[in-house]
């Protein structure tokens, strides 16, 4: 695979060892070389421009802020912001230029270092974006370990009134336990299936731990990269897998990336059949009755 589709698929950003399953160390050089992709720090490999923002940070006199600043932190992103994210204080007229721009009160500290915090951060993107794009931080935030889910809940308890509710929910929900935002956004797309109550990394006796679980109804739903399965060991391991799954009764819904990121509402009615069924079976009706 192409460095560039990799690191989409891996959510912007990556390390060398969770890069080269997808492609090959010449493929990576060459991306290098020809800009397409960057290498802002050791062992750090990225499609976002990290010089731009920094760039736009001093054009404007702004701060780099939302999906920007999640970058600057090396968080996985469901998607990369299409122009640098900047925040302005309130008082600041309307810079000229394709910037994302945002108004508010920052602290010293967040205007020193030209980002905004970490908490804040997820904050903001949990009120400016869709679910998805905002728990796809948060969890990325939570699996760096320097925040916590009190750090989040009480940011977005403390946060402006409009956006609010919307920042409760992704600070309640985002956990550390998602991979990336690949698993992020299955779970978006999850919560949304009436019926269904899934949890991440849930374990099974003989098969492991799966992308996502409902116990109640043995419901396994996996999001599945390309990372694991292209050997022939992968291959195997996936059969004896899945087999075991079978074997206990469960039903496992396999996704690929382009499913979930470019066909949810196929994603979420192929869940729902399922949640269907299944409910019906848990109440001792036939399968195929009417």
């Amino acid at each position: 695979m192409d460095p560039v589709g990799a690191l989409r698929e891996l959510g912007g950003v990556a390390t060398f060892g969770e890069l080269i399953p997808f492609t090959d160390r010449g493929e990576i050089e060459r991306a290098l070389a020809g800009r397409r992709i960057s290498k802002p720090r050791h062992n750090r490999y990225c499609l976002a421009d990290i010089d731009a923002v920094r760039h736009a940070v001093a054009r404007t006199g702004g701060t780099a802020s939302h999906l920007s600043a999640a970058q600057e932190f090396g968080w996985k992103l469901k998607e990369d912001p299409t122009r640098p994210c900047i925040t302005l204080p309130r008082s600041a007229r309307k810079p000229s230029g394709a910037y994302e721009l945002h108004w508010a009160d920052l602290s010293d500290r967040e205007v020193r270092r030209n980002v905004t915090s970490r908490t804040r951060t997820v904050i903001d993107c949990a009120r400016a974006y869709d679910f998805d794009v905002a728990l796809s931080v948060a969890d990325s935030a939570l699996r760096e370990g320097i925040v916590d889910r009190d750090d989040l809940l009480i940011g977005a308890a403390r946060s402006p009134r409009t956006g609010r509710a919307k920042a409760v929910q992704v600070a309640r929900e985002a956990s550390p336990l998602r991979a990336n935002p690949f698993e992020s956004c299955l779970y978006a797309i999850a919560r949304g299936v009436p019926g269904l109550e899934v949890v991440p990394q849930g374990a099974v006796p003989g098969v492991g731990f799966v992308d996502l679980l409902d116990r109640v109804l043995g419901i396994v739903l996996e999001a599945e990269s390309l990372e694991h399965h292209w050997t022939k060991a992968g291959l195997q391991r996936d059969v004896d897998r899945y087999t075991t799954a079978a074997r206990l009764g469960l039903v496992v819904l396999r996704f690929t990336w382009a499913d979930v990121m470019f066909e949810p509402d196929q994603v979420a009615e192929a869940i729902a059949d399922v949640v269907r069924w299944r409910t019906m079976q848990a109440v001792g009706r036939h399968g195929l009755a009417a």
